[in-house]
C-alpha cells in the first residue's frame, strides 16, 4: 500500500541480536493474545447472518440454539438453501418432489453481492434427463408483490383452501394438497423481487436500483440466469409465468434474456395482466380504458343480475354485443369528443346504461366514460354493497354511502388474510426456513420508475422484438370475464397492435375463465388453468 507521506524515507536500522530477539518476543505475545481471544483469520472466520455482532457479548452455551441466526437477521445468499421432500397426488398420479427454499445472490461485475433473492423451487424427482423436463420461472406483479399468489394459490403443490367459489372460508385457515398443481408437468421456482418476501438489498446498496421497470426486469433476469447454471438446467425447455404487472415483468424479461444471456425461452404464460399501461391509466385525449373496460362492465352486470333478460340469460350474447359496440359506435362516438351530436350521444348513453346495469343519468354525468372505481361502488348501490376490484364477482359492504369510490377492496380482503397465514406457518413448519423478520407479502417499492417520458409505459415492443429473433417462442394469454384490474380486453388489444410478421401470430393463444384476477382461488377455473397450462407447456416444450 502506498501512503501520502510528505516526509521522505530513512534507511532501517542494522539489524542486531538484540533487536532479533525482541521481535520474537513481540510476535510470540501477539499470537498468544490472538489465540487466547478466540479470534480466527478472516478467510477462515464462521459466516453469520447477522447484520452486525456485538464485541462485548457475552459467550453462549455451546448446548444452546444460537438466536442471532434466526432473529431480527436479514436472510443472504451465504444462508444454505433448505432442502425437504414431499409427495402429492396430480392427475391421478403419485408424484414425489423436492423443495429448496433458499437465497441466491444478484452480482456486480466484480462479484460482490448487491443484493439476494428469495425462492423456492419445486422439482419433480426421478427425472434424469434435464433437457426434456421443462422448469417453469413464476411470480407475481405488484410492483411490490411476492409470489405467494401463483405459489399457493393455483400452480404449486400446496395450496390456501379457499371456499369453492373463492371467497373467504372462516378462520383460522387451512393448506391442503394441490391436485390441480402442474408441477407432473414442469418444475417451477417461485421468485420474490428484491424488497419482497424475505429478499433484501446488501448492505449499503440502494434499494431504489432495483425498484423500477429496467432495475426490475434485469434484476430478476439475472436471478434466472444464476439459478439456471447452478442447477444445470440451461438446456431444459424454459418458460415464464408471470401475473398482472409480472406480465409486463415477463415480456421484458423474454427480451432481456434473450439478448443479454442467450437465453431463449419455449414459452411464456401472461396471466391477468398488461403491457401497456394506455389500456389502463386514464387521461387526457386517452379514451382506451374506457373501450377495453366495458366488456368486463358487461359480464359483471350479468354475474350480478343486472341485464336485461335477452342478455341476462344469455352471457355470450351479451359479450358479443359489448364487444362489437366498442369496435365500432363507441369508439366512433368516443373519437369526436365534444363534436358529437345530441342525438347520437343519447343513442350512446342508452346503450351504454343496457351492457353496463348503470343509470344513463350516471353515464351522462361521467362524460360517457365511467370509471372502474365509480362503476364498483354504484353497481349494486341499491343493495348497500360494493364490489371487488380483482374479483368483481365478491361483494362487500362500506358504510359510507356518501363517496363515490369504494374504500377497500372486497376481493383483495378476502385472500389477504388466508394467504397470509398459509405462507408464514407454511415456511418454518414444513419448509423449515426460520427468520423472525416478516416474509413481505406486498412490499413499498415506491417510486417506481417507469422510465417513460409523456408517454405510457409500455413493453409490447420488447414482446414484439422477442418472438420476431425467437420464432419458437410461444405465448398463452389468461385472463378472467370479471376481472377489474386488468381486464382481458386490454391485453388483447395490446396484442392485436403488436408489429409482428403474421405468420408469428399462429404462436399466441388465448384462455379466458369466469372469475377475477386470481381466477385460481376459484376452484372451477383452477381446474380449467391445469388443464391449459399442461397442454400449453407440453406442446410448446417439444
Amino acid at each position: 500500500m502506498i501512503l501520502n507521506n510528505p516526509t521522505p524515507p530513512t534507511a532501517p536500522a542494522p539489524l542486531t541480536p538484540a533487536r532479533v530477539l525482541v521481535a520474537y518476543l513481540i510476535v510470540a505475545v501477539v499470537l498468544l493474545g490472538t489465540r487466547a481471544s478466540g479470534a480466527e483469520p478472516e478467510s477462515t472466520a464462521k459466516s453469520t447472518n447477522a447484520i452486525s455482532a456485538k464485541k462485548d457479548e457475552p459467550k453462549k452455551d455451546e448446548g444452546k440454539k444460537d438466536e442471532s441466526k434466526l432473529a431480527g437477521t436479514v436472510p443472504d445468499a451465504t444462508r444454505k438453501p433448505v432442502v425437504v421432500t414431499n409427495t402429492v397426488t396430480i392427475a391421478e398420479q403419485a408424484i414425489t418432489y423436492t423443495v429448496e427454499t433458499g437465497m441466491l445472490p444478484l452480482l456486480k461485475s466484480d462479484g460482490s453481492p448487491r443484493a439476494s433473492v428469495f425462492y423456492i423451487a419445486y422439482t419433480k424427482s426421478g427425472e434424469t434427463n434435464p433437457a426434456t423436463r421443462p422448469v417453469t420461472f413464476c411470480f407475481n406483479g405488484g410492483p411490490g408483490s411476492s409470489s405467494v399468489w401463483l405459489h399457493l394459490g393455483g400452480l404449486g403443490p400446496r395450496r390456501v383452501r379457499m371456499n369453492e367459489d373463492g371467497t373467504q372460508p372462516h378462520p383460522p385457515f387451512e393448506m391442503v394438497d394441490n391436485a390441480y398443481s402442474i408441477l407432473h408437468t414442469t418444475d417451477l421456482i417461485f421468485i420474490d423481487p428484491v424488497a419482497t418476501g424475505f429478499s433484501r438489498p446488501a448492505k449499503d446498496e440502494k434499494p431504489d436500483q432495483f425498484f423500477g421497470q429496467s432495475g426490475d426486469i434485469e434484476s430478476v433476469g439475472e436471478f434466472i440466469r444464476l439459478w439456471a447454471t447452478r442447477h444445470l438446467r440451461w438446456r431444459s425447455p424454459k418458460f415464464l409465468c408471470g401475473e398482472s404487472y409480472g406480465v409486463f415483468r415477463a415480456a421484458g424479461l423474454a427480451d432481456h434474456l434473450h439478448s443479454r444471456y442467450g437465453l431463449y425461452l419455449n414459452g411464456l404464460i401472461l396471466l391477468s395482466g398488461v403491457l401497456d399501461f394506455a389500456t389502463l391509466r386514464e387521461g387526457a385525449g386517452n379514451d382506451l380504458p374506457a373501450l377495453v373496460f366495458l366488456p368486463t362492465y358487461t359480464a359483471t352486470a350479468q354475474f350480478h343480475k343486472k341485464l336485461p333478460a335477452d342478455l341476462q340469460n344469455d352471457l355470450p350474447k351479451a359479450l358479443a354485443e359489448a364487444r362489437e359496440f366498442v369496435r365500432g359506435e363507441y369508439a366512433a362516438a368516443l373519437l369526436q369528443g365534444a363534436a358529437l351530436p345530441d342525438a347520437e350521444r343519447q343513442k350512446v348513453i342508452a346503450k351504454l346504461a343496457r351492457l353496463t346495469g348503470l343509470s344513463s343519468q350516471i353515464i351522462e354525468d361521467e362524460d360517457l366514460r365511467v370509471n372502474p372505481a365509480k362503476f364498483r361502488e354504484l353497481l349494486l348501490r341499491d343493495q348497500n354493497l360494493i364490489i371487488g376490484r380483482y374479483d368483481a364477482r365478491i361483494t362487500g359492504r362500506d358504510a359510507d354511502k356518501s363517496s363515490q369510490v369504494p374504500r377497500f377492496d372486497p376481493s383483495y380482503a378476502a385472500t389477504y388474510g388466508p394467504f397470509s397465514a398459509v405462507m408464514n406457518a407454511y415456511l418454518r413448519e414444513d419448509l423449515k426456513f426460520e427468520n423472525d423478520l416478516p416474509y413481505e407479502i406486498l412490499a413499498g417499492v415506491g417510486p417506481w420508475n417507469f422510465e417513460a417520458r409523456d408517454s405510457f409505459p409500455s413493453v409490447a415492443a420488447r414482446l414484439a422484438s422477442a418472438m420476431s429473433q425467437n420464432p419458437y417462442l410461444r405465448v398463452l394469454v389468461l385472463g378472467s370475464l370479471r376481472d377489474l384490474a386488468c381486464p382481458i380486453d386490454g391485453i388483447r388489444h395490446s396484442i392485436d397492435h403488436l408489429q409482428l410478421d403474421p405468420a408469428l401470430r399462429k404462436n399466441i393463444s388465448y384462455a379466458e375463465y369466469e372469475s377475477g384476477h386470481m381466477m385460481y382461488v376459484n376452484l372451477p377455473d383452477l381446474k380449467k388453468l391445469q388443464r391449459d397450462l399442461e397442454a400449453f407447456i407440453t406442446s410448446a416444450a417439444r
